[in-house]
Parts: C-alpha cells; structure tokens; sequence
C-alpha cells in the first residue's frame, strides 16, 4: 500500500496538471502506467528525500523516549498545515502522503479532516489505511476508495517473473506468501 502511495505522489509530481484532469479526471483516457523514468528530476529528489512538494505525515520520533511516537499526533498535522499554506515553487501539483492514517489520533483526525473539507487547490490527499473502518466516517465520505486486493495465483506467478526470479510451483508459492509479492 504504501509502495503505491509512493509510486503515485512520484507520478503526479512529475506530470503536468492538466486542465482535462490526467489521473483522476474523466475527459480524458486515464494513465495505462504510473512509471516514471528514474531519471527524471522527481524520481531522483524523492529518493533523496528532497522533494518539496511532497509531505508524509507520519508518526514523529520522540526525543525523550528515543523512539517513534505510538500515533500521529495535532503537532504533525499543524506542520502539514504550514506546507499546504506555502505555495509550489513551480505552481504544479504538490501530494501529502498520509501513512497510515489509522496511526492518527482523535485530535489529529479531526485537524486533518478541516483539511480534507476545503483542500487547497493542486493538493492531493493520498491516506493508507490497513483498517479503513477504524477511520472517522467523515473521513471516509471525503476519500475515493481503491481497495488492494491479494493477487490470485496467476498474477503472483508473472509478479515475481517480471522481478527476475525463479520459482518452481506457483500454487506453493501462493500458499506461502499469502497472495503478496
């Protein structure tokens, strides 16, 4: 889940915003692919962790107790805030990456939710949740939902051909790896 979240801010950070909506507009023929040349000057800053169109908001690390946060508190989603108000240096598309939104607690829930409500203009909200349900309704009603589902075994099998690996029976390898590459 969040390959794909990432997979998807690097596509919409590195492709025009167009006025017949790319990716998730329907005057035109959607993406057949969200690759990205690694090449491309998006590509190379999110590996640097450079980007600064791109927000995660996760847990934070804890200075006292030398650890990650147990929840995503207010104060992360305050400086999410900050980022949104600041405008995109080339005035395209700028992703906040939320992973995972179950992590947010009620405080930070709501903060975010006044966000969702009235979004600034080229932002795009992308939240990974491995318990959707745990999530506030209002949330939810302000999300379109793409469900990954376990890959059948045929669809194991040509994953794992086209990373290169060798494999033998596919229907062991299915029971193995619970349907994830």
């Amino acid at each position: 889940k969040a390959t794909l979240a990432w997979r998807i801010a690097r596509f919409l950070l590195a492709t025009p915003e167009t006025e017949e909506g790319g990716l998730f507009g329907d005057a035109m023929p959607a993406p057949r692919s969200l690759d990205i040349s690694p090449d491309h000057p998006v590509a190379r800053r999110l590996l640097a962790g450079s980007e600064g169109r791109l927000f995660v908001l996760r847990r934070a690390w804890d200075e006292d107790k030398k650890r990650l946060k147990t929840v995503i508190t207010v104060d992360e989603v305050r400086r999410m805030r900050n980022f949104l108000h600041m405008s995109a240096a080339d005035g395209g598309r700028r992703v906040v990456i939320v992973d995972p939104a179950d992590e947010l607690n009620i405080p930070a829930a709501n903060a975010l939710l006044k966000m969702l409500e009235e979004p600034p203009h080229g932002v795009v909200f992308v939240l990974v949740s491995h318990q959707p349900s745990g999530l506030l309704s209002t949330i939810r009603s302000r999300c379109r939902e793409l469900r990954l589902t376990l890959l059948a075994p045929a669809d194991l099998a040509e994953a794992v051909r086209a990373a290169g690996v060798e494999h033998g029976d596919s229907t062991a390898l299915a029971a193995l790896d619970a349907g994830s590459v």
